[in-house]
């Protein structure tokens, strides 16, 4: 991997350690929100204290859940960048590994979503809207494929950079 890829403001992390976050998020929520509260773009109802994927009760308040926050602001919390030669030759492979984990996640977690995947003829990048999501991504195709990869966290603005190649 490039010494020369980390960007400013972010600080190289071992992809074997947890990923502690010091610093708030501004796309969390502040205070307690009513429950049950519904948002209404894509549904997940906050309820018990958590997102979850319900049925909303009709007295639901309304108000835009984190995730679709940051969708509609096109500002991801994490991006996962996958490049070199094996990826051009399993792209499809790799995809399929990257939808399948974010799928699972996403079901139990309504807060962890893929925004988008720009895909090139050389490379990948996926965005998400949760840190955790992209490092679960990064790391579920290093497992599954090897190569390597490199974790950059920049707790100032919440954002992780995953880089994976071979």
């Amino acid at each position: 991997m490039s010494a020369n890829r980390t960007m400013a403001g972010f600080q190289r992390i071992s992809h074997d350690r947890p990923l502690l976050e010091q610093h708030i998020d501004a796309y969390r929520v502040g205070g307690k929100l009513a429950e049950p509260t519904v948002c209404p773009q894509c549904h997940a109802v906050f309820q018990k204290g958590r997102w979850q994927w319900q049925a909303a009760p009709a007295e639901a308040q309304k108000t835009i859940c984190p995730a679709c926050h940051r969708i509609n602001d096109q500002y991801p919390a994490g991006y996962v960048t996958f490049e070199g030669d094996y990826f051009k030759a399993h792209a499809d492979e790799i995809l399929r590994v990257v939808n399948n984990h974010a799928e699972h996640e996403r079901v139990e977690h309504p807060l962890k979503r893929v925004m988008q995947v720009q895909k090139t003829a050389d490379s990948a990048v996926v965005t998400t809207t949760d840190i955790h999501l992209a490092r679960g991504i990064a790391e579920a195709v290093h497992h599954a494929c090897q190569g390597e990869l490199e974790l950059q966290y920049n707790p100032g603005e919440n954002q992780l950079r995953a880089y994976w190649q071979r």
